[in-house]
């Protein structure tokens, strides 16, 4: 074998080399993108945060809205939009938070009203109790 030969030998595996490395960035390149599990599973977990703390009865807009976002979530990932799909997860999560947090205010709200029915009915017995003696 002589040294042309080996360089020619050489330059083929060189070039091979180059076109497989080529060819494969280019596959990787045209793959789907991953779809946004991770914004996905936020949105479902705070979709169940908010349908366990009772927001269809206090939030029920917010918690529908949850669900849209969530339902096109789902859609747009099947369809290999991800973007759209990470976004509209992010978005279900925040509508979800704001069924629970205004919730928690309208739960909080009803109890404050009963102890202050509670406080004003301890107020008259105690009144009522003054008067007698």
């Amino acid at each position: 074998m002589n040294i042309d030969t080996i360089r020619c030998a050489f330059r083929r595996i060189g070039l091979s080399t180059s076109l497989m490395f080529a060819t494969l960035t280019l596959v990787a390149c045209a793959s789907a993108p991953l779809p946004p599990t991770e914004s996905l599973n936020a949105a479902r977990d705070a979709i169940a945060s908010a349908e366990q703390a009772e927001a269809r009865q206090y939030a029920g807009a917010e918690l529908e809205e949850a669900n849209r976002h969530m339902a096109a979530a789902i859609k747009a990932a099947e369809a290999e939009r991800m973007a759209e799909a990470e976004r509209l997860a992010k978005q279900a999560r925040v509508a979800a938070e704001l069924a629970i947090a205004r919730t928690e205010a309208a739960k909080a709200a009803a109890i404050n009203r009963e102890m202050g029915r509670g406080a004003e009915a301890l107020d008259e017995e105690m009144q009522r109790q003054g008067d007698q003696q």
